[in-house]
């Protein structure tokens, strides 16, 4: 499947230009001229990574990558004419993956972007668990059974997991709300039950991993 790079820079020169090699090299390319433009083209398309440059009119790119980094762990390399050792920490402690630094080469651009892709490639396989068709993706936030996507809201994906990383442990409702809604949040425990049903209706025939403990509450358990 072909990559989507979104390149967000307010040079037009530069961004054709990569535009024009990320092409040749048959990536899918959106294109965005400020930070601002660059969030909602990446909240429109799925995007596998971001070339970001910092000094942008309208929003900055650091000010992107920290609004884009409260949603996403996708890759992304900043491009920048600062070259001080502090601007490359910055942008590193805002969540960058790789810097470059103008005047750069597009051909070590596009080795960059491969490489990086890659990585984030093997990660995304190594995280992922297995439990008899039910596939879960900790760091893209997949879940598929037999293959098959199953979109779940945050809520019910955040539930999904917290069942999983206590797998055969019975935990109670008020033990679940703590820990998926929050000490702080003030609905009833049948909040618990009614994601519970939506949650096994998406699992379709992998429900039954969600058992119900008389008495007290949940848990996930995979039989052989």
């Amino acid at each position: 499947m072909r990559k989507s790079i979104l390149i967000v820079e307010d040079e037009l020169r530069i961004r054709f230009l990569l535009r024009d090699y990320l092409m040749k090299e048959d990536f899918n390319v959106f294109e965005a001229s400020n930070g601002e433009e660059g969030l909602y083209m990446f909240s429109t398309q799925k995007i596998d990574l971001v070339l970001l440059d910092i000094m942008m009119p309208v929003m900055d790119g650091l000010t992107m990558l920290e609004k884009l980094r409260e949603v996403s762990t996708v890759p992304v390399i900043l491009l920048t004419a600062k070259g001080e050792e502090e601007d490359k920490l910055q942008g590193y402690d805002y969540g960058a993956d790789d810097y470059m630094t103008k005047p750069f080469s597009p051909k070590i651009v596009i080795a960059k972007v491969k490489a990086l892709l890659k990585r984030t490639r093997d990660d995304l396989d190594s995280s992922s668990q297995d439990f008899n068709g039910l596939t879960v993706n900790k760091l893209s936030h997949e879940v598929k059974i037999d293959g098959k996507e199953v979109i779940l809201s945050p809520k019910e994906y955040e539930l999904l997991i917290y069942l999983i990383t206590n797998e055969g442990i019975a935990l109670s409702r008020d033990n679940i709300l703590d820990n998926v809604w929050g000490v702080d949040y003030y609905g009833d425990i049948r909040t618990v039950d009614t994601n519970v049903k939506r949650l096994r209706e998406k699992l379709l025939d992998k429900a039954n991993y969600i058992i119900t403990v008389r008495g007290s509450g949940y848990k996930f358990e995979v039989k052989e």
